[in-house]
């Protein structure tokens, strides 16, 4: 049997199901943390609002401030030496190579067909600003190719470990984690 992983990366698509993946792996005795939870910690300090766009802008102003590498040494911070983790929301290739000098580091790219992420974000109820499929299809392109201060979805997929298609049942989805832990 193999070792499982110590720390669990996760990039991919609005919507995909990382924050599926994460709650799979905390089932599974993984505690759970996310680099977008830095930035919301940043916007609550700044008693600003909470939606994708902000979340979006406030990732680049702290990766250009701090180093595009920022988000992923403070959650480092909070995970610390001990036990095993998923961390959720990477989207700077800086934040992989980061995380690939801890010990037992994997990185999972999820993705999804993107009208059926499109269906799963607009029943969560949250800001997403797209209000349909278009606009998120123009959100999206924004988040592929950022400079090295900005989201670089497209080079995060890429650098994946492994890569999991979620476009089947949850059922299926669990089983195809469960290859990874």
């Amino acid at each position: 049997m193999k070792t499982p992983p110590r720390l669990i990366g996760l990039t991919g698509t609005n919507g995909a199901g990382k924050g599926e993946a994460a709650a799979y792996f905390a089932v599974k005795g993984y505690a759970c943390y996310s680099l977008s939870d830095v930035i919301r910690e940043e916007l609550e300090r700044r008693a600003e609002p909470v939606s994708r766009d902000d979340l979006i802008r406030t990732g680049n102003e702290l990766r250009a401030r701090f180093g595009a590498d920022v988000l992923a040494r403070r959650t480092m911070d909070k995970v610390g030496g001990k036990g095993r983790a998923v961390i959720d929301s990477i989207r700077n290739t800086s934040e992989i190579d980061f995380l690939r000098r801890q010990d037992g580091f994997v990185l999972l790219a999820i993705d999804a067909p993107v009208a059926l992420r499109f269906s799963r974000v607009a029943a969560r109820g949250r800001d997403e600003s797209a209000t349909d499929l278009e606009a998120f299809r123009r959100k999206e392109g924004q988040e592929r190719a950022g400079g090295a201060t900005g989201q670089q979805l497209e080079a995060c997929l890429a650098a994946a470990d492994r890569l999991i298609i979620n476009e089947g049942t949850l059922a299926e989805f669990h089983r195809k984690l469960e290859e990874v832990a």
